[in-house]
């Protein structure tokens, strides 16, 4: 497979880039601070052939489970997920290999101080620590500055992208001029050509910075390995990509099966195998739902995401989109792009048509109320279809 001549960024005892093997990542479904189950499924993956585990991390009280996690499965290189509270990563640093943080969410966290200060700091934890970083740009969390600034500089099919890939060179920036070198990057989105095309274009311009591929709340199997599929074969083809994820809604028990499918896209793409582009890129309906990790707030998320798909099958040739959450970290933003979008709180279900919220439902109560709205955007696709007619 051809290589791009990104630059070697160790994190534990897998090496990313440079030439390397490509590393296949996986993330902890589990709460952290349930240290039993997070055990289990940390070991889990680093069995199934997962190079690097994530675990998220957003309470002191985490940090102290993430203590006896990494005690008790030290044969795992592990990867701490930092939210809003960029702060924890002196906490957390004695424990994990690599530390991710999202660009966008150090936006929203002490606002008086400069993004570059914040960076400085988690930089300079890093380095104490013998860490790695990886600087991670999602679609639905971007710097609400550089949103602005680029609305309206892509066409629709790859809204957001440009302010991506800007909040990307941003950070790349600020850790170059820090003296920092030992960092990845991430370009995700939920859509397979904005997480195309944002890679192509961070990699024409940053050839040398090791990048991490994914897609984003890709769903259930297969679906979920379809889309993945799809971004990883037009990128790893080209060279561009060192690291992969892929995220898949599954129950606790299968949270293998990531890895599963990230080696065997890889191995397949090795052996010059490559699929066809399925139907749901030209249209149709588009399920998209989050992978199962540490920060969904009800387990019950799950069960409703396959019911979701399960129910809307009926709306299966129409272009439309329904985003499933499962905690109040991606939720929110993330759903905005969706036609219908949930998110899940512990006891109740956020439901959205756009970025317009409909209100808040019970589990048991939340499908009921999809179903209207899914049958009232029906109607109104089938009457515009026949004013265009």
């Amino acid at each position: 497979m051809k290589r791009a001549p990104s630059r070697p960024v160790r994190a534990g005892r897998v090496v990313i880039g440079g030439g390397n093997p490509i590393v296949v990542q996986s993330m902890a479904a589990t709460r952290t601070q349930d240290v039993e189950a997070t055990v289990a499924q940390v070991r889990m993956l680093h069995e199934a052939g997962a190079g690097l585990v994530r675990v998220a991390v957003d309470s002191v009280k985490d940090v102290q489970a993430l203590a006896e996690i990494r005690a008790r499965v030290p044969e795992a290189n592990l990867v701490v997920d930092l939210q809003e509270n960029y702060r924890l990563a002196a906490q957390v640093a004695p424990y994990v290999d690599k530390i991710r943080y999202n660009p966008g969410h150090l936006y929203h966290h002490e606002k008086q101080k400069s993004a570059r200060d914040k960076v400085a700091f988690i930089a300079e934890v890093a380095a104490q620590h013998d860490l790695a970083l990886r600087i991670g740009v999602n679609c639905g969390s971007v710097d609400p500055e550089l949103e602005e600034k680029f609305r309206g500089a892509d066409p629709p099919e790859l809204d957001g992208v440009s302010a991506m890939v800007e909040s990307a060179l941003q950070h790349a920036g600020y850790l170059d001029d820090l003296g920092f070198d030992r960092y990845v990057v991430s370009l995700k989105d939920s859509d397979p050509r904005k997480v195309i095309e944002a890679n192509r274009r961070f990699f024409a311009i940053r050839p040398d910075v090791p990048l991490h591929l994914g897609v984003t709340e890709a769903g259930m199997l297969p679906d979920g390995a379809i889309k993945t599929r799809i971004a990883f074969e037009q990128l790893l083809s080209q060279g561009i990509g060192d690291t992969i994820r892929v995220s898949l809604t599954l129950p606790f028990a299968e949270k293998w099966r990531e890895v599963e499918v990230g080696k065997q896209i890889v191995a397949d793409i090795e052996a010059g195998r490559f699929r066809s582009v399925p139907k749901f890129l030209e249209g149709g309906l588009n399920i998209i739902s989050c992978p199962s990790c540490s920060r969904v707030e009800n387990e019950a998320f799950v069960e409703l995401a396959f019911k979701v798909r399960e129910m809307a099958q009926y709306a299966k040739d129409y272009d439309i989109t329904i985003a499933v959450m499962g905690c109040r970290v991606n939720g929110p933003g993330e759903t905005d792009d969706a036609d219908l979008g949930l998110w899940c709180a512990p006891t109740f279900v956020n439901l959205k048509r756009g970025s317009e919220h409909l209100g808040a439902f019970r589990y048991d109560e939340v499908l009921g109320r999809l179903k209207e709205e899914l049958d009232r955007l029906i109607e109104e696709k089938r009457a515009a279809a026949q004013r265009r007619s």
